[in-house]
Formats: C-alpha cells, structure tokens, sequence
C-alpha cells in the first residue's frame, strides 16, 4: 500500500522535471540573435530580410531627426494584403529570360593595340555612364588602347568630379582586361603628340569605326573622342560588341566605393518603411528649360527657365512651345499631376517615396499638392545626415550616382520622364530581373489631367480603372528592345529607336529552356 502512493508522486516529478527542461529548451532557441554581416558581403543590391531587422537598421542607422520617431514596418494582412500586393508591388514575370554576357567560342583577347583612344565624356551622370561603355566597344573595334575617360566638368551642373569620384576604376580596368587594354593616363612621350580630335557620327555601325576611324592611326597615335554620347548604334552590331557593351555597363562600370556604401545605407533606411517607390522627379530647373515645358508655372517662373535656355550657347533649340511640347508627352509630369497617377493606381498614402532627383523647382510650392497625397516623401537629404552627404553634396554626379543606387533597389521604379537616368535605370533593373518599372504614358495621362481641370471628370474608380489599364503593359516586363518608327529617315530614324541601355533584350537577356517557377511569396515586408 505504501509502495502505490509512492508512485503517483514519482511521476509527478518526472512531470515537472519534464516541463521545466521543455520551458528551458523553448526559451533558449526563442533569444534573438543578431548578426552585423562582414564588411566584405556589403552589396549595395542586397536585401534586408526581416521587419526586426530593419527596426535595428533604423535605430544604429538614422541619423538623429529620423531615429526618434517610431517606425511601423507594413505586414502582409490577410487575403486583402495579398491582393494588394498583387496589385501594387508583385515584379513583372521574367518570362525565362536571364542575363548573358559570356563571349562567344570565337571570342579573342585584344589585339595588338594600333594607338590611344582619349574619350571626353559630355552630359550628366547617364549620359556618361552609356558613352563610356559605348566608347569601350569603340576601343575594341578600332584595336585602340583606351585612356580612363574624362568626365564632363563643363556642363549645366558645373561637377569637377574625375572618374575615380564616381566609379571604382580598379576594378573597372580588371574587369575588362580580356577585352579592351585601358590605362590611366596618356604615356609621358606622347603627351605633347599631335592628336586627331574628332566627333565621332551619332549612331555609327562597324563600317564607320573599321574604316574611316581606324584609318586615322595611319597618321595618328592618340585619336581623342570630343563627345561620347550615342556615337554606337543600339542595333546591327556583332553579339560580342554587345555583349561587351553590357558587360562595361552592368558589371564593369561600378560605383566608386564610399559611394555604394552610402547608398547601400539609403537604401536599407528606405526599407525600414517598407516597400518603397522611387520616384525620378525630374521637376528640377536644367529639365524644364532645357524642354520648354511650364505647364502650372508662372509667367516669372517660365521667363527665367526661358532666359536660361537662351543663355546656354550648347543648347540649340531655343523657341519652343509648351503646349505642343506637353501634348506630345514630351514634358515632365509636375508633382501635382504625380500625386494624382500615384492615387488612380491604387497606391495608398502611406506609401513611402524615395524622391530621387535633384532640388525641384519651385520648391515646396510645388510639392504641397504631392506631400497632401503622400505625405511620407524621403530623400538622400533627409535619410543620411548632413556629415554623411558632406563629401558629395557639391558633386552633381555623385549625389546622383546616389539616386541611381536606391532606384535599382526599389520595389517599385516610376520615372516622370523619360531621360537619360529613367532609361538606364530601366535598362538596368530589366536586365537584374528588379521590381516594377512603371514607365507613364504621358500623351495620354496629359489629356486626362487636362480633362481633371476642366472638371469634365472627377478622381475616383472609373479614372483609376482607365490609368490601371493603360499601364497593365508598362510594367518592365522582358520585351524585344523597339526599332525605328516606321517612315522616320536619316538621323530621325535613329532618334526614334529605343536606346541599347533602356532595354538590353536580346543582345544581353537570353531565354532559358524552361522558365524558372516563381519565387516564394516573402510576406516580411510587404503592404
């Protein structure tokens, strides 16, 4: 009798001692555990995976005036959150195709070097970045030696920036030592060499380089390039040339260090809201001169941008009409006509926007209407602190190198024109398979807008529903890159192509026998 009352109590014990070891095991594996990756893993397109660990990002990053506030991270919520991330932030489908850049079997390493090729580059930071790989595939067809490029000091932005500023010419060089010899500056004893300066024909093919530009090293040792802007046509050429060109663009021409890991910070600040768009409001004072567009403008306001274009001896055109020019498409959207594009896709007005552009013009004036809509606009200016920016802040090409990293890394890329940055961004995320590209249709919308003023119609579902299904085939989805308008001729024909860098498809993207199945749906960090 007493050995039975003994046993309920002996299992009673193994009871306990069995609970407290399964309370201890829990408790262990439930501590956080924070890893701070290797400064050698830095990447600035690398992911931040967790909505814990952007809160951490937030707090050891921010500077002061954003890490006081409190940062709620958006979270898949339900069948209504997968809808909306259906709708607003899922990328296109790559449809199979992936980058190829490999050289073909027939592929050599360069010949012997016939003489230096000297490049100025001309433009802004994209503008440059396309003539410098262009003038790349140029060194190897014409079997010259390239000297690192010049940077454009002389124009709108008045940037004295050299190349190392802006890419990291090391590895620049490394990367295309098996296709182009390229040294840092002319040789000693052919500094005082005469040199053959030529502008080299916009859009030009083999022939051109072959013939009338290699036969100048019959005479010449340095041929220098006064202009590198579109001097390659984006169609017609050898594979191996452009699949050099993508591989100067995309994997060759890299960000100069200090440079990426500031963005790589901006970008992963940007996270810490959520999913984020990138907005190229290209609203700033160079664009609205330089195209004659004053739409919602004063009249003091559209005389000085017109006295700027009359002032500025490289700029050409001159007399331009605005309301033709807008109705062609070929104007900015404003802020104002921004917010209302936003709102008709659906995107709700807690939507972070990483504004990635250079000061707007008007200012705040003509960005209340945008902030009223989406009042959580961020910037470089804002996510980094004024000690961070210091060492680019009077460089424009390096601020806008900035830009152009958080642009890539967005969930969602929208471009308000469709310039040099918008098209190489877009080039470049088609070509990594990133995100959305939301490319307006400006022709359209503008007609809409007008419509909107005039009170002919009224925001809300029918006009959402209309802009939805304007751009369902917008999206940066894989494409054949576009030829020529049909009838266009000469030079115009050219012009009217899409550029080689806006869409690198199918000289650089390459379908695979069976595409792969879509990722798995990451619900950490999605509206």
């Amino acid at each position: 009798m007493q050995k039975r009352k003994w046993i309920p109590l002996a299992l009673l014990r193994k009871l306990l001692i069995s609970a407290i070891c399964c309370i201890a095991f829990v408790a262990l594996f439930s501590v956080r555990i924070h890893i701070v990756p290797s400064s050698k893993d830095h990447r600035f397109n690398d992911k931040i995976s967790t909505a814990q660990d952007l809160h951490s990002w937030t707090r050891e990053l921010a500077p002061p005036h954003l890490s006081k506030a409190p940062v709620s991270t958006p979270k898949l919520n339900g069948t209504r959150g997968y809808l909306d991330y259906q709708k607003l932030w899922k990328p296109p489908s790559n449809r199979g195709f992936l980058p190829c850049t490999k050289p073909t079997p027939n592929y050599t390493t360069p010949a012997e070097s016939r003489g230096y090729l000297l490049v100025h580059t001309n433009g802004g930071l994209n503008q440059m970045r396309s003539g410098i790989c262009d003038m790349v595939a140029v060194a190897r067809i014409i079997n010259a030696t390239l000297v690192i490029p010049e940077l454009d000091k002389r124009s709108f932005w008045q940037d004295t920036s050299n190349f190392s500023d802006v890419f990291d010419e090391e590895h620049f060089m490394n990367s295309l030592a098996n296709d182009v010899k390229i040294i840092k500056k002319l040789p000693n004893d052919l500094v005082n060499e005469t040199k053959v300066v030529k502008q080299f024909i916009s859009w030009s093919g083999m022939d051109y380089y072959e013939n009338e530009i290699a036969s100048l090293w019959e005479e010449y040792q340095v041929i220098r390039a006064s202009k590198s802007d579109s001097r390659l046509a984006n169609n017609n050429l050898p594979p191996d040339i452009q699949k050099l060109r993508c591989r100067a663009c995309y994997e060759a021409l890299r960000f100069s260090p200090r440079i990426e890991q500031l963005g790589k910070l901006l970008v992963e600040r940007m996270r810490s809201f959520g999913p984020y768009i990138a907005l190229h409001l290209r609203y700033e004072k160079d664009m609205l001169a330089f195209s004659g567009c004053t739409h919602d403008l004063s009249l003091v306001e559209a005389e000085e941008l017109r006295m700027i274009r009359e002032n500025i001896s490289y700029w050409k055109i001159k007399e331009i009409d605005p309301i033709e020019q807008r109705s062609k498409g070929f104007c900015p959207l404003t802020p104002k006509e921004v917010g209302i594009f936003l709102t008709a896709l659906g995107y709700p007005s807690t939507t972070p926007i990483y504004i990635a552009a250079g000061e707007i013009y008007g200012g705040e004036s003509h960005m209340a209407e945008l902030r009223s809509r989406y009042p959580l606009l961020m910037s470089k200016e804002k996510l980094a602190s004024i000690e961070e920016l210091e060492p680019f802040s009077n460089h424009a090409s390096q601020m806008a190198a900035l830009d152009y990293i958080v642009s890539i890394e967005s969930d969602v890329f929208i471009p308000s024109y469709s310039g040099n940055m918008a098209k190489a961004v877009e080039g470049h995320r088609r070509f990594l398979g990133r995100g959305r590209t939301i490319s307006p249709d400006k022709k359209v919308l503008v007609r809409l807008f007008d419509k909107l003023d005039q009170g002919l119609i009224t925001e809300g579902k029918k006009l959402s529903n209309r802009i939805i299904d304007l751009h369902r085939r917008r999206l940066g989805s894989p494409r054949k890159r576009k030829g020529p308008i049909s009838g266009t001729k000469g030079m115009e024909r050219f012009r009217s192509e899409e550029t080689f860098y806006a869409n690198p498809l199918p000289d650089c993207l390459c379908r695979t026998e069976q595409p792969p199945p879509p990722p798995p749906l990451n619900t950490s960090h999605i509206v």
